[in-house]
This record gives C-alpha cells, structure tokens and sequence, in this order.
C-alpha cells in the first residue's frame, strides 16, 4: 500500500465561470521510505502540488491520503523545505532550530535540547555556527539551517519545494549531496519538486514529470536504477546515465510540443538542464 498518495486530485481558483485549473485528475503514489522527484514546467503547479501533500490545501475534488488516512491539515510530522530560506532574522542557528523543537517536543528538558539541537546542526555541517543570525550566513549555510530545523521536527514525510533553485552551481550540488547523505542515514518518504532533470536523475528513486498546465496532471514515470552512492564526477561517462537523462528530455520536449499545438499562444518555458561536471550549459528552447 502507498505510504503517500494523491487519487484523481483536482484543484482550481476563481469562480465556476472564470475558473482556473492548476491540476486535474492528477494521480501518484510514493512508497514509504521512496525518493521522488516531481519535476516540471513553469505554472504547471508543482507549488499547489507541495500544499496539497502537506495539507495546506485541500483538493476540490479526489482524495490526498498519507499511510492511508486523509491529509486534512499540517502538522509536524509533513516537514517542508520551501524555495526561500523561511527563517526568523532575529533568532541564532540555535534558535531558529530550537523554536520549532519547542512546538513539536514541548516536554523535552533544556539541556537534553539543546544537545538535540546540536545534533541537527552538526549535521548539516554547521558546527561552530551556533549564534550565528541568519543574516550573518552565506546562502548556502541559510539553507542547511532550514534543512537542520525541518529535520529536528522528525517529520515521516519531508517536502521539497525547489529548496536548491536560488544557490549558485557549486552550491547547489554540495547541497545535494547533504540531503542524499542525510536521507541515506536516516530515511525517510522525500517528495522533491525540482526543475532540473540532472538534479532529478543524481538524487531520486524515481522521476514523475508534471504535465504543462492549467490542469496538469502526471505524465510518464521514470525509474532510476542507477546505483548508490551516485559519484557525479563519473556519471557524465555512465551510459544508463546518459540515456535516462535523455529519456527524460525526449519526453518533456514532446509534452511541451503536443501542449504548445492544444495551445499555441502558450509559451512554457522547459525545465533547466545542467551537465554536472563543468561545461557548456545545455538548455531546451
């Protein structure tokens, strides 16, 4: 049975008369412990889709379920990292990670808490950072403190909306590998939006794109079988590599074609495709 599922999820805004349709009949299934990444166009509502898993939203019509119950509201055991970094600017390290340890464990002792705390920042690498402010953090140091708080609220499902999307190359692939490393000792359910099909193919279990909206639905799923540990600065010369990721592109350049010909004013933009390794950037028009 699937841990996390969305059932003919339906959602829209505005009136029945000037309506707008974000998803439509939009199926999926994440097996508990699975690593998905949801990747698709601009407006295709990979956002709504995010608010939907943590309750935030509810569906107008289809069922959203999570180890077999109804997501009817947040809580802490959906953790999301969201595409801003969503920190308090007057808090420390500690504390922007220690008020969100307060809600979801009022009764733990202070001492025990902070060595809690410390755990999580330690983690992510943040050691010595400790009464740091957040404006005193690098973008990518901003980051894993908010992964840092999201995981001390030991959450079953973790959410990511485009948590990388605004850091720098470099940046960005150090802070994969964090999360891959982190969700490889400690598993857990992980739904990650992304617009990037490299970023897709060296982290997830399995790639599900989004189709071009409004009332997108899911397209064709592909699996990744490629081992782990993923070694990025060999898998530009792994063939099953090289052929997913041009699997994935094939696919999402025909359901944009096949949208753009239903709709030709619609001008979507394809997600960003990055080598992983140094060297020109490749792109779909």
């Amino acid at each position: 049975m699937p841990y996390l599922e969305l059932e003919n999820v339906s959602f829209g805004y505005g009136p029945a008369s000037n309506r707008y349709e974000v998803l439509k009949d939009a199926s999926l299934s994440v097996e508990e412990n699975e690593f998905v990444a949801i990747i698709g166009f601009s407006g295709s509502g990979k956002s709504t889709l995010i608010s939907l898993l943590a309750g935030l939203e509810r569906p107008d019509a289809g069922s959203v379920r999570m180890a077999a119950r109804p997501i009817k509201a947040p809580g802490p055991d959906k953790g999301i990292m969201f595409q801003n970094y969503s920190l308090l600017p007057w808090l420390t390290v500690q504390g922007n990670i220690e008020l969100a340890v307060k809600q979801v464990f009022p009764d733990m002792p202070r001492g025990e808490r902070r060595r809690y705390c410390q755990h999580y920042i330690d983690l992510v690498s943040l050691t010595g950072s400790d009464w740091k402010l957040p404006g005193e953090l690098s973008g990518g140091m901003r980051q894993r403190l908010s992964l840092a708080r999201t995981l001390a609220m030991k959450p079953e499902v973790l959410l990511l909306d485009e948590p990388l999307s605004a850091l720098d190359a470099l940046t960005r692939s150090v802070l994969q590998d964090e999360i891959i490393r982190i969700w490889e000792e400690d598993r857990r359910t992980v739904v990650m939006i992304t617009n990037d099909v490299d970023e897709a193919v060296i982290m997830a279990d399995r790639i599900v794109p989004l189709t071009p909206g409004p009332a997108a639905s899911f397209g064709k799923e592909f699996a990744v079988s490629l081992p782990r540990p993923r070694d990025r600065a060999t898998l530009n010369f792994n063939e099953d590599y090289k052929h997913l990721r041009n699997e994935v592109t094939k696919y999402l350049i025909q359901v944009n074609s096949e949208s753009k010909e239903l709709s030709p004013v619609a001008d979507l933009p394809l997600p960003d495709l990055q080598p992983i390794t140094p060297g020109p950037r490749v792109a779909i028009a």
